[in-house]
């Protein structure tokens, strides 16, 4: 066998023994290239063939592609981008090119495709629409002396969630102050299940921010996250809700993908509750203000010394005393109500007017 036809044999081997089962072999030429993809200098081009000085393996050598390796730390191929992230169903492009001599040919093998392969110094890889959640895109370059060196690039393959839903576990209707309960957000297929944040919210406020545990799945999931929430009577008419983040790092998308839950409107049983101090001062002639609060809304009887009163809307110093408030709703509560009604404004003023004339007519005496 000629010797300079050896190469040839090595690349076919290596093509053939990589490829599905009807292998194409595609020449990619010089092109110009999107902005966003480098290329090295023209200056640093293959040769296209060998000399007869060069060194040839030697034909006991094993000739199959995943055999053949190069010495360590002489691979000279760069990716760009070196991580490419894309949405199921868009297209990509990826270059890998050569910048060391030595080497007589650049490819890729992706599984599923046909193997690409030039005499170049650059090669891109391209699809149409990515449908493959799973690719693992290698770039290879075959050496002068029968070794070869690869490199892959790291693919991520993303996909908004459907849906996101909120909901209650194992609970309807309203819920009672004090009882503990779940909140449940479910994410419908999205991709990859890693890459997910959900973050739950009580109106505005971040209530917890979970992660899945999920973290070697690539294609679309159903998954749920859950928090448990402790009901009290301010949250009732607050909404609940959750969103579903998808953090791809900086080669993402800039606005990371984001999908929000509907709201769920919180409704409690709380009370009664009092909305006055225990110590209630009031002027005389003003309103009384001390109302009793709850859901549902409560009835109240005022008590003194144990019989029942009724306050007028403006009191007058003689109801000054302990009360007792008997309120009933979610369930019965007794409150005890120190009420203190202080002078009128109006009085104070008049007699200090008068103090005051009093004294201006002295001093007037006394300087005549």
């Amino acid at each position: 066998m000629d010797t300079p036809e050896w190469p040839v044999a090595l690349l076919l081997l290596h093509l053939f023994g990589s490829a599905p089962s009807s292998p194409v072999l595609i020449y990619t030429p010089t092109a110009p290239l999107p902005l966003q993809i480098s290329t090295p200098s023209p200056s640093q081009t293959l040769p296209s063939q060998l000399s007869s000085s060069e060194s040839i393996p030697s034909p006991t050598s094993p000739l199959t592609g995943s055999s053949i390796e190069s010495p360590p730390g002489n691979c000279p191929l760069t990716l760009s981008p070196s991580t490419l992230v894309v949405r199921f169903g868009d297209p990509l492009k990826a270059n890998c090119s050569v910048q060391g001599m030595g080497f007589f040919g650049l490819g890729w093998n992706v599984p599923l495709e046909a193997p690409e392969f030039t005499m170049d110094h650059f090669l891109i890889w391209s699809v149409e629409r990515m449908t493959n959640w799973s690719s693992k895109p290698v770039c290879f370059a075959l050496s002068e002396i029968g070794g070869k060196c690869d490199i892959a690039l790291s693919l991520i393959v993303y996909q908004s969630p459907n849906t996101v839903l909120i909901t209650l576990v194992n609970h309807t209707g309203p819920m009672v102050e004090g009882n503990p309960y779940i909140l449940q957000c479910t994410v419908q297929d999205v991709a990859p299940v890693e890459s997910l944040t959900v973050t739950f919210y009580r109106g505005q406020r971040v209530l917890g921010q979970l992660q899945s545990n999920t973290s070697t799945e690539k294609t679309p999931v159903t998954e749920s996250f859950t928090i448990e929430i402790i009901a009290k009577g301010e949250d009732n008419g607050n909404q609940y809700w959750c969103e579903a983040r998808l953090e791809l790092g900086p080669e993402g998308p800039q606005e990371p993908p984001l999908v929000k839950s509907q709201k769920l409107t919180a409704w409690v049983y709380f009370g009664p509750q009092l909305l006055c101090p225990a110590k209630l001062q009031v002027r005389e002639g003003e309103p009384l203000e001390c109302e009793v609060k709850g859901n549902p809304k409560p009835s109240f009887t005022w008590f003194r010394d144990g019989q029942v009163v009724s306050l007028p809307p403006q009191v007058s110093r003689e109801y000054t005393g302990k009360y007792r408030i008997q309120a009933e709703g979610l369930v019965q509560r007794n409150f005890t109500v120190e009420l203190v009604v202080l002078p009128n404004s109006g009085t104070v003023s008049s007699y200090s007017w008068h103090f005051l004339s009093a004294v201006l007519l002295n001093l007037m005496i006394y300087h005549v």
